[in-house]
């Protein structure tokens, strides 16, 4: 995409190779929008990207499973028929599961079942993909950098790669500089010496199991509350077990006055963890008692990142924020994988308004 605009890209990438972290470590899921009835817009986008990222990634996609979207009777911020109607106002395909499989739920416990239309993805050969895209489009590509000791110069940016041994290579001088690091954002940022943005971090985890043989090309999921989801992990040949409860490990939030960072930015391995799956597996069992049978094999964590606007409706916008004072400088983050489609709008507005105010010469007002 940003070869559009300009004539050499480089991206540095902390991690030993292409998405390693946020977009590995996650349920895999290609949103449909049903995950959004708080979130109108949420949704449509969802509804709008979904046939984009499917005909684009065909190869990382996997379809091959029957997606179930669950509502129980207590407990769930929307209702059975709140969920329906949702669903035809989004123009997400819904229908009636099968009794079979709604027997498979407890009926004193939940209130409907749907067949829904919802993919997985399979994030190492979505890194590969993305790995040979880079390459035909011409992008420098380097792994295992951080970007520290970030300028200001006459022309746009200094900056120093380090090595994850503390090596360090030569500065690295750059016009515009977008700073996608998930949960690193902030870090960044100071490296610069600008504002923080409000954050809401959690160390999470996602529970790998195996399923009963009657699920294994199942995916599950209740809404809208303190529930779990169950769905195939393409990359592991595995189920991916998360659950509003459980998941969380810790949370905090981070803005100038409570920042995270010190010398660089926090790992997961900074944390104590102590697996949560069994509660997972005890609770989920309650709503769908085979679940009692999944064995459990290993769990993957993160240092999740939302906005603290998105807490109360669960919505996933975009952040596209070029700093005030220096807008070459601009931090991107999408909440989910599809986010990807809301960017050329927002790339596309960001050169326009560059080539219509005039040639940067430290600051241009009016562009925030």
């Amino acid at each position: 995409m940003l070869r559009r605009w300009c004539d050499k890209v480089v991206l540095l990438e902390r991690e030993p190779a292409l998405l390693q972290r946020a977009s590995y470590n996650n349920q895999a899921r290609v949103h449909n929008g049903y995950h959004y009835p708080r979130s109108i817009l949420t949704a449509l986008r969802s509804r709008v990207n979904f046939p984009l990222f499917v005909r684009d990634f065909t190869p990382c996609v996997v379809d091959s499973f029957t997606k179930l979207y669950a509502v129980p009777h207590l407990h769930s911020k929307v209702s059975a028929g709140q969920f329906a109607t949702f669903c035809r106002r989004i123009g997400a395909p819904l229908q009636q599961a099968p009794v079979q499989m709604r027997n498979w739920f407890d009926a004193d416990l939940i209130e409907d079942v749907w067949v829904t239309q919802e993919y997985a993805f399979d994030a190492v050969r979505l890194a590969d993909l993305m790995r040979e895209e880079l390459e035909a489009a011409g992008v420098t590509t380097c792994t295992g950098w951080t970007a520290q000791e970030i300028t200001q110069t006459p022309k746009g940016f200094r900056l120093r790669p380090v090595a994850s041994d503390g090596s360090a290579t030569a500065e690295v001088e750059t016009r515009w500089l977008f700073n996608a690091t998930y949960s690193g954002l902030n870090w960044v940022l100071a490296q610069a010496g600008r504002p923080l943005i409000p954050l809401k971090h959690e160390i999470a985890e996602m529970a790998l199991v195996e399923v009963p043989e009657p699920l294994r090309h199942v995916g599950v999921t209740v809404m809208c509350g303190p529930f779990f989801s169950i769905m195939p992990f393409p990359a592991r040949g595995l189920h991916s077990l998360s659950h509003v409860r459980y998941t969380p490990h810790g949370s905090w939030h981070e803005r100038d006055s409570m920042p995270y960072h010190r010398d660089r930015p926090l790992r997961v391995d900074d944390f104590v963890l102590e697996s949560r799956a069994e509660e997972m597996r005890r609770d989920a069992s309650r709503y769908m008692p085979m679940l009692a049978d999944v064995q459990y094999r290993d769990s993957l964590w993160e240092l999740k990142t939302v906005l603290p606007q998105s807490e109360g409706d669960d919505s996933r916008p975009i952040l596209f924020r070029p700093d005030p004072d220096l807008p070459r400088l601009v931090s991107v983050m999408g909440g989910k994988i599809d986010n990807i489609y809301d960017l050329p709008r927002e790339m596309a507005a960001l050169f326009e308004a560059e080539r219509i105010l005039r040639p940067w010469s430290g600051r241009v007002h009016g562009n925030s």
